[in-house]
């Protein structure tokens, strides 16, 4: 018997008021779950505007808060009152001060299964990131759910294939990711190519929800959207404008995908580190290496 799980993509607009938008958030679980959903997935810091747009915002720390936390709790009620397991994302107050962009992830009885934090933190025009973000330091943990084992991958972290790799060997079925991407930010069909690509190379369904509306200086396009482990586009949220996108997954695919059956096979996972550190790169570092043994 097939293993379905549905799953809705929350693409809503963060308007200048917080608590306006937590209560948006609590409402589009309702709907998730009424629309038969069992788990839900929020954009990027989706309770405030877009506040790493500028490098200097001083409003920005009053933001940040602990999880558990007031608003964590307040998704942790609502996940375990709709029985959905919830992937939401905020400004973490972690417990020495430092500050993170991170994704708790709900069971869908409420229990807080753990925290993702954004590994890789990014600074150009727009995305002031490392101004208010220090680096995760809590790996790419996949958290065994109640729909299936779900990895998550926050923004920036999807471009990496060192981290997408990791989450695909510990497990996942689905990747999430809580994503602030705005109109125009990389060449035309590569916002959602290579997350397509990260999905048939590693095996598991990736869902992306994005953030939505026009804010200060940034426009974000919204187009949230969802992979299957080959590769191909199963569903994708309106442009431009809110959304809850709803589909049905069946994870037997993930277990037999091509990544399952060849790829992971046929890894040389003795070689990588090497690889990886610049060693073994030129013609002449591999003569010496066969010299020496």
């Amino acid at each position: 018997m097939a293993r379905t799980v549905r799953i809705a993509l929350a693409q809503i607009l963060s308007t200048p008021d917080r608590q306006t938008n937590l209560e948006r958030a609590l409402r589009a679980m309702e709907e998730a779950s009424a629309a038969g959903a069992e788990l839900v997935v929020f954009p990027e810091v989706v309770l405030d505007r877009f506040f790493p747009h500028r490098p200097d915002d001083p409003r920005a720390g009053q933001l940040a808060e602990p999880i558990p936390g007031p608003i964590s709790e307040r998704i942790a009620e609502q996940a375990k009152r709709f029985a959905l397991v919830t992937v939401f994302n905020l400004y973490e107050r972690g417990d020495d001060g430092r500050l993170f962009d991170s994704s708790p992830v709900f069971d869908a009885d409420g229990t807080l299964l753990g925290i993702t934090r954004m590994v890789h933190i990014t600074d150009y025009e727009g995305f002031h990131e490392q101004c208010y973000y220090a680096p995760g330091d809590r790996g790419a943990p996949v958290y065994d759910t109640q729909v299936g084992k779900v990895g998550v991958a926050i923004c920036y972290d999807r471009h990496y294939p060192e981290y997408m790799r990791a989450l695909g060997l510990a497990g996942a079925e689905i990747v999430c990711v809580p994503q602030a991407g705005v109109i125009g930010e990389w060449p035309e069909g590569m916002y959602e190519a290579e997350v397509r690509a990260a999905a048939f190379q590693n095996g598991y369904f990736v869902a992306l929800c994005n953030r939505v509306g026009e804010e200060e200086t940034l426009t974000f396009a919204g187009e949230s959207f969802v992979s299957d482990p080959e590769g191909r586009l199963l569903a994708r949220g309106g442009n431009l404008e809110e959304d809850l996108v709803v589909v049905d997954l069946d994870l037997d695919a993930a277990a037999q995908s091509t990544a399952r059956r060849l790829f992971f096979r046929d890894r040389r996972p003795e070689l990588y580190a090497g690889w990886l550190s610049g060693e073994g790169l030129t013609s002449e570092a591999l003569t010496a290496k066969e010299v020496e043994s």
